[in-house]
């Protein structure tokens, strides 16, 4: 008799695709198994409450990744589904980036190692033609590399993980490492 398929004990909510691959990435070399997780992909922050409605039968702890402007909306929402006693949405599984996932990943970085994966992905010409615009030529380096993250259709979402494939050991972004190791503390 076949043995149905274990449900994942962990569902691992990101606003987006971008998110989940940096997930991926750091899992990836940290070489933590992340087989056992449902990784889901919100397709933006405001589909947080129908998400997590849908998941209320799974016998799942549900953990979040969002970016910390967001934060009121996750916690109204947590609050609201009584995910949410008090004000710490760290205890209540859900991690913060400061600003937001590529901010986390150039900090982690640097400037240099995302300009060798940006070279690495042939578009550090493209970067360095964009740096050249008027409104670009006031902002730090990585005020650029932010806004360029985002300027053209598929790079955002492949942005970060390809980042973190350079990112040294112990510069990990923390609030991926803070995720990923809750999310095998919950196994």
């Amino acid at each position: 008799m076949p043995v149905a398929a274990e449900e994942p004990r962990t569902v691992v909510l990101f606003e987006g695709r971008s998110d989940r691959l940096a997930f991926e990435a750091v899992a990836r070399r940290l070489a933590v198994s992340v087989a056992g997780e449902k990784l889901v992909e919100l397709g933006g922050i405001t589909n947080l409450r129908s998400v997590l409605t849908s998941t209320r039968g799974e016998d799942a702890r549900v953990l979040g990744l969002y970016d910390g402007a967001e934060r009121p909306y996750v916690e109204r929402v947590l609050r609201d589904l009584g995910m949410l006693d008090g004000d710490d949405l760290v205890r209540a599984g859900f991690f913060a980036c400061e600003r937001d996932l590529e901010e986390e990943v150039i900090r982690a970085a640097g400037s240099e190692l995302v300009l060798e994966a940006l070279a690495a992905r042939g578009e550090l010409g493209r970067f360095r033609v964009f740096q050249r615009q008027p409104a670009q030529r006031v902002r730090s380096i990585e005020e650029q590399l932010h806004r360029f993250a985002g300027t053209a259709a598929g790079r955002k979402s492949r942005f970060a993980a390809d980042v973190i494939e350079a990112v040294p050991m112990e510069r990990m972004p923390p609030a991926l490492v803070r995720l990923l190791d809750a999310s095998q503390r919950s196994r």
